[in-house]
């Protein structure tokens, strides 16, 4: 399936791309992210197992069982924190 990523803030900056269009095999955000962290450099250390990332697909926050969909969005981008 194609789907398109968005990343956001620190993991934009770290990785180097605001966005990109994938081809993926990947049946949830989980095995997506572990796609994406399979392959080393900026992805692997912006999207770590340990480092707290949110996830949103088709633009609603989702967990790592949401299940993929051709033609999804998925955001990533770090926690926001307020004051």
């Amino acid at each position: 399936m194609n789907i398109t990523i968005k990343y956001f803030a620190s993991i934009r900056e770290t990785i180097g791309l605001p966005s990109e269009s994938l081809h993926t095999r990947a049946a949830t955000l989980a095995e997506l992210r572990d796609a994406l962290i399979s392959r080393g450099g900026a992805h692997a250390e912006s999207l770590a197992r340990g480092r707290a990332v949110r996830m949103a697909l088709n633009q609603v926050m989702s967990d790592e069982a949401a299940a993929l969909v051709d033609g999804a969005e998925v955001a990533f981008f770090p926690p926001v924190t307020g004051g």
